[in-house]
């Protein structure tokens, strides 16, 4: 990215202030990719744990793989997921509040005994499911939120503050030779006056 400039007083003033902002913000912005890393680190471990509870779950009840034939499917769903919102360095993520289950009626009396735990246990199931999802979403927008933070700091850092550093002293210099080719001038305008005025 080239840094447009023009070599005079105006253009090194607003050089001057980029520069400000930019090396002012630089560590609050390496301080957010810090914890956004640190919170996608989280996330990942957050969500491995997730994945082996519900494959523990899933293992336990191998064994009733073959009454879940005589299940209904159609007993119980999922009605509403309550989601809310929280901020995390800045970056809203999504967050599990509840889960809204939907049980149909049906007759005890013609269902096995164990409908009532199957529906506890699909539950169970289901909620670790949903939580590892939203984990996992949790975690690529971090993941998306530090790669950006990641540009920025490298952006600020490697492009623009060494940019606005060196146009700077090139103004700078600029305007230095200037002004001494200015008083060279002067003094030679200085001399030949006093040459001809002493003739």
């Amino acid at each position: 990215m080239a840094i447009k400039y023009q070599f005079n007083k105006t253009s090194l003033n607003g050089l001057n202030k980029q520069l400000k902002v930019r090396t002012k913000a630089l560590p609050t912005i390496k301080n957010k990719e810090s914890a956004l890393r640190l919170e996608v680190q989280k996330a990942k471990e957050k969500a491995s744990k997730l994945a082996e509870k519900l494959n523990e779950m899933i293992v336990r009840h191998d064994y009733m793989a073959g009454l879940w034939n005589e299940f209904d499917p159609e007993i119980i769903s999922i009605r509403d997921v309550e989601l809310s919102s929280v901020k995390i360095a800045g970056v809203k993520i999504p967050e599990l509040k509840q889960i809204f289950f939907e049980v149909k009626p049906y007759n005890l009396f013609e269902k096995p005994l164990w409908y009532i735990d199957g529906i506890e246990i699909l539950k169970n199931i289901a909620h670790a499911g949903i939580e590892h999802e939203l984990c996992v979403q949790k975690m690529q927008v971090l993941d998306h939120a530090r790669k950006k933070t990641t540009q920025k700091v490298n952006l600020y850092e490697k492009v623009q503050i060494p940019g606005y550093s060196e146009a700077i002293r090139k103004i700078k210099r600029f305007l230095e030779d200037e002004e001494n080719l200015s008083k060279s001038a002067q003094k030679i305008v200085k001399k030949r006056q006093e040459e001809e005025a002493s003739k």
